[in-house]
């Protein structure tokens, strides 16, 4: 099993980064695992900590309409080059956290997505160089107020609200090219998204690199490469769980706000 990278906070309060051990223990770090994080002689057992979302990002960079089946059930074409937005951070919550439905919303959709943590300042760089910025990879759920994305044209509310960016559970370092997302709804055995990340339109370090041209990125940001075809809504009380071959699964409820 690939290492599994951490974020949790102790029951005093205090957040570590670390490595989740097989036994569930953290090996805490002195450091962010981006910023060269060594290993101490702390350790956390599982009754003294809980996990947060894996990092604590400068910024949120999107990617809207990366696979083809996506944009087609969208009704829009394949944009022709990346077509970026922001979430802000407080928009993040941990795996095992609930998703808040927003009173100014009645469609509010689910979004499975590939994320790539970003270990190293990064401006104007070449899609080659963009390989080695990427530090690692983990889950998230683009949430989406759909009906006022398509009531306001631009997207920084419906994709913004608070709990919109569960993130998680932990980052790996290495990831298949060819891992399979899918996203599974309450005790349905079906996925409702399933596909393999490698058909994303644009790439992983294309993205990056592209992103790059347009703001530098700073270690721990993080970036959503896009969601595959099946998005739908959620209802109150829903479990949604997102899962990718190599990751782990990040499972979050709905519930009012």
């Amino acid at each position: 099993m690939a290492q599994r990278y951490v974020r949790v906070q102790n029951q005093e309060g205090q957040i570590y980064y670390g490595l989740l051990q097989l036994s569930l223990n953290v090996q805490v770090l002195d450091a962010p695992p981006w910023l060269q994080g060594q290993p101490t002689d702390l350790i956390l057992e599982p009754d003294n900590y809980h996990i947060l979302a894996p990092c604590a990002p400068s910024k949120i960079v999107a990617v809207g309409k990366n696979y083809a089946d996506h944009a087609a059930e969208m009704g829009t074409p394949v944009p022709s080059e990346p077509l970026i937005f922001l979430k802000p951070p407080t928009s993040i919550v941990a795996s095992e956290t609930e998703i808040k439905y927003p009173h100014l919303s009645q469609r509010v959709d689910y979004e499975g997505e590939l994320a790539l943590i970003i270990g190293d300042r990064t401006s104007d760089c070449t899609p080659e160089e963009a390989q080695t910025k990427i530090w690692g990879y983990t889950i998230a759920n683009d949430v989406t107020a759909r009906d006022l994305q398509k009531k306001d044209g631009q997207w920084t509310r419906a994709k913004g609200f608070d709990t919109f960016c569960p993130l998680g559970p932990w980052i790996v370092r290495e990831l298949n090219p060819g891992a399979r997302l899918q996203t599974f709804l309450n005790e349905d055995a079906n996925p409702v998204q399933s596909t393999c990340i490698d058909q994303m339109v644009f790439a992983p370090d294309f993205l990056v690199s592209y992103i790059s041209q347009v703001m530098t990125l700073l270690p721990g940001d993080v970036i959503l490469t896009g969601t595959p075809e099946g998005v739908g809504c959620l209802q109150l009380g829903d479990r949604v769980r997102v899962e990718i071959e190599g990751i782990g699964r990040l499972e979050n409820t709905v519930a009012a706000r």
